[in-house]
């Protein structure tokens, strides 16, 4: 496979001087890396030329997106792509050796046009307890070869066809602007035209959890996101189609989820923080579903 390799990065210069490094061990390494950077004063620069001077054992394409927006920056390095393949990796995770190998292995195997993986994050020894005992950074579980539901589909740790991502207009969506689901709402467009996206649970990749992810009100930030794309992914039809007594459902169910979740908080406080956290954060991921039926929208990339 001829592939490039994108990477879309965001004032992260020490996590993606570690990432390059990863990248030059593969078993297999891709054709080409294409960096765009979306820090209008070039932080990424020193860190790409670094690498390129103690010889990249590949040719790099570093670019500025000045604008802010991941669908923007992602879009550009779709437009710098050169390969038949393009794969997706974000500028704070950690491939194993054999990553890449896997991802072509699994595209071959099951003639697919997209494989995902699991994006595997490492929570710190000093993390507090409760975040330890409470499991919130628990990723799917998917069988090898399995299609990936439409509500899991995420660019963070992936490998598509290149044909498929430049049929479609930009191809992410920058009307999403600093909010997330970009990935998901391009690639759910993918599936619905036809393309096969299958799950490779070896392909995994590990994600370094920074210190400020280990706070409850990151997790409830998270949560009102991940709640939000939901119902805006819903309404928009990505998850079949939707008429009035759909988005009553919707609503109806998520302000009842709500109210659940928060007696199940006080219920479960006696238990351990951990175990009313774990209600609170669903309880806000249901208030995220309602507050996009009155058209707020939560930026998370601001």
């Amino acid at each position: 496979m001829n592939i490039s390799l994108c990477i879309a990065t965001h004032r992260r210069p020490e996590r993606l001087a570690v990432l390059l490094g990863d990248i030059a061990q593969q078993d297999v390494l891709p054709n080409d890396v294409v960096i765009v950077d979306n820090d209008a004063s070039g932080s990424a620069r020193e860190v790409v030329e670094r690498f390129l001077t103690s010889g990249a054992p590949f040719p790099v394409r570093y670019d500025i997106q000045p604008v802010r927006g991941i669908a923007l920056t992602r879009n550009r390095t779709v437009q710098l792509a050169t390969g038949d393949w393009i794969a997706f990796i974000d500028d704070d995770e950690r491939p194993p050796r054999s990553w890449l190998r896997q991802m072509v292995e699994a595209a071959t195997r099951y003639e697919a046009d997209g494989i995902l993986g699991p994006v595997v994050p490492v929570v710190p020894p000093e993390a507090p307890d409760w975040i330890r005992r409470g499991q919130f950074y628990e990723v799917p579980q998917i069988a090898s070869g399995d299609a990936v539901p439409l509500n899991k589909l995420r660019i963070g740790n992936a490998l598509l066809r290149a044909a498929c991502l430049r049929a479609e207009p930009g191809p992410f969506d920058v009307a999403y602007g600093l909010k997330t689901g970009e990935d998901g709402d391009m690639l759910a467009r993918l599936v619905h035209k036809g393309a096969k996206i299958v799950w490779c649970q070896e392909a995994v990749v590990y994600e370094p959890v920074e210190p400020r992810r280990l706070r409850l009100r990151w997790l409830l930030q998270r949560a009102l996101s991940g709640g939000q794309e939901f119902a805006r992914m819903t309404l928009a039809g990505r998850y079949g189609s939707v008429g009035g007594l759909r988005r009553t459902f919707l609503f109806l169910r998520a302000l009842a989820q709500l109210f659940a979740a928060l007696g199940l908080m006080v219920v479960t406080w006696p238990l351990g923080r951990h175990h009313a956290a774990r209600w609170l954060i669903a309880a806000w991921a249901n208030l995220g579903k309602l507050t996009v039926f009155f058209g707020w929208h939560y930026s998370e990339y601001t």
